[in-house]
């Protein structure tokens, strides 16, 4: 008897300059195991290092859930879920800088649907994110007595009021795509068939740009949001960097000559 290959947990395509990341277990919600975690970081690695990609857009497979968080089965069996303990140290290693929002490259989300627990932590991790209309939100890891340990709670924390993330965190409710996007939480919400081009127009948008000042402008953006003082400490320490770079130049001669820039990186 031949046994039917088992699908990859994690599947990537390159769009132009932007690599498609997509959570692939449509059969188990997209929940997130110990293995998947560390794919996931893989692929921002490649995104990260590979010259040619400029933007990474993470989803989900199906079109009704991007991911429902950890795979309490893989928990209940054991599945360790400690970063120490992975066996692919580089690719978790990467998936906890993305989870801190430490990643060179921008990172947007589409969320082809659901996300709760995990799947919605992942998705706060990502600098840009697109929601299904039918997506459903929440953190509700205390009811299942555990708490939002992957980034979730302080992220609410540091962007919404306390009261409001209070409650989300604390009631463990979800909540639509109309309210995530009222809060500040998602970018745009648009019909489910059309998340993944709407991500991807805002993922050719970024790719456009010179790619030092990109990198550049997300780590003030992010710094800055936590401590103005070190946002403004790193912006003049890049300003020596990006400024006397050559893409700056480029960008300066292409504006003049009205032609699309021929970016290096450089």
């Amino acid at each position: 008897m031949t046994e039917t290959p088992q699908a990859p947990e994690l599947v990537t395509e390159r769009v132009g300059h932007t690599l498609v990341i997509r959570i692939n277990r449509p059969e188990a919600r997209n929940a997130l195991t110990p293995s998947l975690l560390a794919s996931i970081g893989a692929a921002v690695l490649v995104a990260e290092t590979d010259p040619e990609i400029r933007v990474a857009v993470l989803t989900g497979a199906g079109e009704k859930i991007f991911s429902a968080g950890m795979d309490l089965r893989a928990f209940a069996q054991g599945g360790n879920f400690n970063s120490a303990e992975a066996p692919d140290k580089e690719g978790r290693a990467t998936f906890d800088r993305l989870a801190a929002g430490d990643v060179r490259v921008p990172v947007i989300g589409a969320a082809n649907g659901s996300a709760v627990g995990g799947g919605f932590e992942l998705l706060l991790a990502c600098d840009l994110v697109v929601a299904s209309s039918a997506a459903k939100f929440g953190l509700p890891e205390v009811k299942l007595g555990l708490f939002a340990a992957g980034g979730g709670a302080v992220a609410l924390a540091g962007r919404l009021p306390l009261a409001v993330a209070l409650e989300l965190t604390l009631t463990g409710s979800t909540f639509d795509a109309a309210r995530a996007q009222q809060l500040g939480l998602v970018n745009a919400v648009t019909e489910p068939a059309k998340v993944l081009e709407t991500a991807l127009e805002f993922a050719a948008k970024i790719a456009a740009n010179g790619p030092l000042a990109v990198a550049a402008t997300k780590e003030i953006v992010r710094l800055a949001a936590e401590d103005p003082g070190r946002g403004r400490q790193r912006s003049a320490e890049l300003s020596a960097i990006v400024f006397p770079s050559e893409d700056a130049k480029e960008g300066a001669a292409a504006f003049i000559e009205r032609r699309p820039a021929q970016w290096k990186g450089r």
